[in-house]
């Protein structure tokens, strides 16, 4: 898939998966809120905003209000690509949120994905 469609998609459409994806191993929407809230610095509100307004993946991240000083601890693998070498800074940002709701979903604790 290339990049321009995946910056295309509504984070809307991205959210619920994460929760499901969550919830089937056992952990909760409040805990994806917590690692996406940590990455991207947004709160409830905000974060509910950029639902209802059904923002993209790219301004999601333009709109983000404070990228999480740590990113640069969130290594590995995530679809085949090494996280920290991608060259897309956008499309790091997606991976970096896909990477910590696998971990969610892995059963890592919250200390760990929120790399304390």
């Amino acid at each position: 898939m290339d990049n321009a469609r995946v910056f295309s998609i509504p984070f809307a459409t991205v959210y619920p998966l994460y929760i499901q994806k969550a919830e089937k191993k056992g952990r909760t929407k409040a805990e994806v809120d917590t690692v996406i809230f940590w990455l991207t610095g947004y709160n409830k509100q905000s974060l509910q905003q950029q639902i209802d307004k059904r923002s993209d993946l790219e301004t999601f991240f333009a709109e983000a209000p404070q990228l999480n000083s740590n990113v640069s601890k969130i290594t590995g693998v995530i679809c085949g690509y090494r996280v920290e070498e991608m060259e897309d800074k956008l499309m790091q940002k997606i991976r970096y949120m896909d990477k910590l709701v696998d971990e969610l979903a892995k059963g890592k604790t919250m200390e760990k994905i929120l790399r304390k």
